[in-house]
């Protein structure tokens, strides 16, 4: 349960993420409303997740690493975004520090 509960503060908080580039500065209502819809989510799933029992660095380090992994990716396929070598390193290494958060931690 407690790892739907993250997945869904993950969706929830890309969803809100693409909405904000889409929302061309909370100029377009639809896109707007699904901003603060989408981040009001996910801080709440995030929230629940926290409640039963997972560590904040843990869940903290998978909800923005995932973001951060998902939002370039839909940059790339969707938006017309472009990223460097360098750029893709960079989500390789909080990827990499997420996994050393989860697996340095007391079970």
């Amino acid at each position: 349960m407690t790892l739907l509960l993250l997945a869904l503060a993950i969706a929830s908080e890309v969803t809100a993420t693409v909405s904000l580039k889409l929302s061309e500065g909370f100029t377009k209502p639809a896109p707007s409303v699904v901003v603060v819809l989408g981040y009001g989510a996910a801080f709440y799933f995030l929230s629940q997740v926290l409640k039963r029992g997972m560590g904040i660095g843990v869940a903290y380090g998978i909800w923005s690493a995932v973001g951060v992994a998902a939002i370039a990716l839909i940059g790339v396929l969707f938006l017309g975004e472009r990223l460097s070598l360098v750029q893709v390193g960079g989500i390789g290494l909080v990827i990499l520090g997420v996994l050393a958060l989860e697996l340095g931690g007391v079970h």
